[in-house]
């Protein structure tokens, strides 16, 4: 057993759902004890930073239900099975922004909450935006607005929490870092 492998010896799926399952792990500890972890299981998201010709950062606005209230973020989803993280940023860009591009830059990924789940998200920018000719449309039950905002009228954002996710967080403070170098 590696140091801190905890040994699953019982798992009880309790929900799969369109974005998530869920499961309990009964599992073995290193130090011989059991324990019950609750997981998340998450087929991983990508993130992009779309920066427009005039240095202008696209981003939307939307509703989310687990807080009750509308953020505004990078644009983002889930990867299809099968699919490539970068297909997806593509895609995403497309469906939530009317913008594509050919010219992805992978920044890094991260697991976004793995005290629970496992979720691995993707972020990428581009600087190399072209406007569709033809609308895609996204998801039937997602309702967004766009807005293109300067660094700084961004920052002010993040001040008041409207910008308050850390993938749009963590986003504001790689393009902070570019302008400061």
């Amino acid at each position: 057993m590696k140091k801190f492998e905890e040994k699953t010896i019982h798992t009880e799926h309790i929900y799969d759902g369109k974005v998530v399952k869920l499961q309990v792990d009964d599992v073995t500890l290193p130090d011989g004890e059991t324990a019950k972890r609750e997981l998340i299981k998450h087929p991983g998201a990508v993130a992009v930073i779309p920066v427009t010709k005039d240095k202008k950062i696209v981003f939307v606005e939307q509703y989310r239900k687990p807080l009750e209230k509308s953020l505004v973020e990078i644009p983002a989803g889930k990867l299809e099975p099968g699919e490539k993280p970068e297909k997806t940023a593509v895609r995403e860009l497309e469906e939530e922004t009317g913008y594509t591009t050919s010219n992805l830059k992978l920044i890094t990924s991260f697991y976004t909450s793995p005290g629970f789940a496992d979720e691995i998200m993707y972020i990428y920018i581009t600087e190399d935006l072209e406007p569709l000719k033809n609308a895609v449309t996204g998801d039937d039950d997602e309702f967004v607005e766009l807005l293109e905002l300067t660094l700084d009228e961004a920052k002010q954002y993040v001040r008041e929490q409207r910008i308050h996710d850390a993938k749009t967080n963590y986003a504001m403070l790689y393009l902070e870092l570019l302008e400061r170098m």
